[in-house]
C-alpha cells in the first residue's frame, strides 16, 4: 500500500484490458461496407487505369504511331504505379490507410480529367505518368487495409473479393471508352471513363469504415525503419516468388490485352473496333474467378490453386493462337479467369506471409507486378510488330510456365484454412 492506493499487479491489468482486434467478421455490417468502399476505389483506379487500352488502334492511327508507341500510353501510367507504391505504403503508414487512399483516388481522378486532351503525345505520356503516381496509392495501401480490418479466417476470400472488384473497374473502363471513341474520338472516350471515376471516388469516401486494426506509425516503430521493412521483404524467398508471379504473369496478360485488339482488327479477322471493344467482357470471368480463388484457398491451400490458376491461364493462351475468332475468344476467357485466379492468391498470400510490414510488403508486390505490365505490355508490341501474334503468345507462355515453376520449387505447401 502506497498513498493510500492498493498495489495492482500486471495480471490485474491485462484482465481489464480491452480485447485484441481481431477484425471484421465476414457478414457483419463494417465487412460488408469495407469491400464495398475497396470494390469503389478499385473501379475509380482501374478504370482510368486501363481505359486508353480499349482505344489503342485508335490512339496509334489518330497519332500516327505504332503498336508499342501506342502501348506507351499504359506503360507510362504502370511505370508511374510502380514507382509510387513504396511512398504511398510510407504516407500510410503516418496518416493512416484510408486518409492516404482518399487522397490518392482524389488526386489521380482530377488528373485523369485533364489528360486526355494533352495537346501532343510527349504530353499524354507525361500526364500518365503523372497520374500512374497517384493512382498507386490504392493498390499500395488497399490490401494492407483489408487483412488489418478483416477477421484472418476470411482474408484470403475478402482479398480475393477485393481484386474481383478491380476487374469490373478495369472492364468498365474498356467498355465506356470504346464505343464513346466511336462518336466523340478516343479523347472524349477516356475523358468519359475519368467522369465516372469520380462518381466512384465520391462512393470510396463515403463507405470506407474508419481503421481500427492499425495505429499510424511515428518514428520507426516496433518493425523497424522502412529501408529495414522492404529489406526483409526483400530477403525472404517466399516474398521474392510472390513477387515474381506478379511481374512475370502480369507482364503477359497486359501484353495479352494490349496487342489482341490489333490482331482481331487486322488479318485474317478485320473486325470493327467497336466490336473488338467487347472482348474486354472476358474480365468478368476474372471476377468470378478471383473470388472464386479465394474461397478454394481456403478448401485446398494457397500453393495449389496458384499453380492450377497458372496452368488455367496457359491453357487460354496456347488457345487463342487458333485462326477461328470463336475459339480465339475462348482462350481469351480462360486465360483471363486463370490470371485473376492467380493474382488474386499471390496478391492476399504476399501480405499475410509478410516477416514484417504488411503495407511495404503489398507495395513491393505492386511494384514487381506493375514494372511487369510496363516492360513486358511494352516488348509485346515489338514482338507484335516484327513477328505478329505467335510471337506475342509464345511469350506468354513461357513467362506463365516460368512463374508456375519458381511457386513450385520456392513456395510452401499451405493448409486449408476454412472453418467448419
Amino acid at each position: 500500500m502506497a498513498w493510500g492506493l492498493p498495489t495492482v499487479d500486471r495480471v490485474s491489468i491485462e484482465q481489464f484490458a480491452a480485447p485484441r482486434w481481431v477484425g471484421h467478421s465476414r457478414g457483419s455490417a463494417e465487412y460488408g461496407r469495407l469491400l464495398a468502399a475497396l470494390f469503389f476505389a478499385g473501379v475509380a483506379t482501374f478504370a482510368q487505369l486501363y481505359s486508353p487500352q480499349a482505344v489503342l488502334p485508335l490512339i496509334a492511327g489518330g497519332l500516327q504511331i505504332g503498336a508499342a508507341d501506342a502501348a506507351l500510353t499504359i506503360s507510362a501510367s504502370t511505370v508511374g504505379l510502380a514507382l509510387g507504391v513504396i511512398p504511398w505504403s510510407t504516407l500510410a503508414d503516418r496518416i493512416g490507410r484510408v486518409k492516404a487512399m482518399t487522397i490518392s483516388v482524389s488526386v489521380a481522378t482530377t488528373v485523369g480529367l485533364l489528360v486526355p486532351f494533352a495537346p501532343t503525345y510527349e504530353a499524354l505520356l507525361a500526364g500518365r505518368f503523372v497520374e500512374g503516381l497517384f493512382v498507386g496509392g490504392v493498390p499500395a495501401i488497399a490490401v494492407a487495409y483489408l487483412t488489418e480490418e478483416i477477421d484472418p479466417a476470411h482474408a484470403a476470400r475478402a482479398a480475393g473479393t477485393f481484386v474481383a472488384g478491380t476487374t469490373i473497374g478495369g472492364l468498365l473502363g474498356r467498355l465506356v471508352a470504346s464505343p464513346v471513341a466511336e462518336f466523340a474520338g478516343w479523347r472524349g472516350g477516356v475523358f468519359t471513363v475519368a467522369v465516372l471515376c469520380g462518381c466512384a471516388a465520391l462512393a470510396f469516401v463515403k463507405l470506407a469504415p474508419a481503421p481500427r486494426g492499425f495505429v499510424p506509425r511515428r518514428g520507426a516503430g516496433p518493425e523497424g525503419t522502412l529501408v529495414h521493412r522492404l529489406a526483409a521483404n526483400l530477403r525472404s524467398p517466399r516474398q521474392l516468388a510472390l513477387f515474381a508471379q506478379g511481374f512475370l504473369l502480369m507482364g503477359g496478360f497486359v501484353a495479352l490485352y494490349n496487342f489482341l485488339g490489333f490482331r482481331l482488327t487486322g488479318a485474317p479477322f478485320f473486325l470493327p473496333s467497336f466490336l473488338v471493344s467487347l472482348v474486354f467482357l472476358a474480365y468478368l470471368a476474372g471476377t468470378w474467378a478471383s473470388s472464386r480463388a479465394g474461397a478454394e484457398a481456403t478448401r485446398f491451400g494457397r500453393k495449389r490453386v496458384l499453380l492450377v490458376s497458372v496452368a488455367i491461364m496457359v491453357t487460354g493462351v496456347a488457345i487463342t493462337m487458333s485462326d477461328n475468332v470463336i475459339v480465339v475468344l475462348v482462350g481469351l476467357v480462360v486465360a483471363t479467369a486463370g490470371f485473376f485466379g492467380a493474382h488474386s492468391i499471390a496478391s492476399g498470400w504476399t501480405g499475410q506471409s509478410a516477416p514484417v510490414g504488411k503495407a511495404q510488403a503489398s507495395s513491393l508486390y505492386n511494384l514487381f507486378y506493375y514494372a511487369g505490365s510496363s516492360v513486358i505490355g511494352w516488348f509485346g508490341g515489338v514482338a507484335f510488330d516484327r513477328y505478329g501474334w505467335t510471337a506475342v503468345a509464345t511469350t506468354i507462355l513461357a513467362l506463365a510456365i516460368a512463374a508456375a515453376a519458381i511457386a513450385a520449387l520456392v513456395l510452401p505447401k499451405d493448409s486449408a484454412t476454412a472453418r467448419p
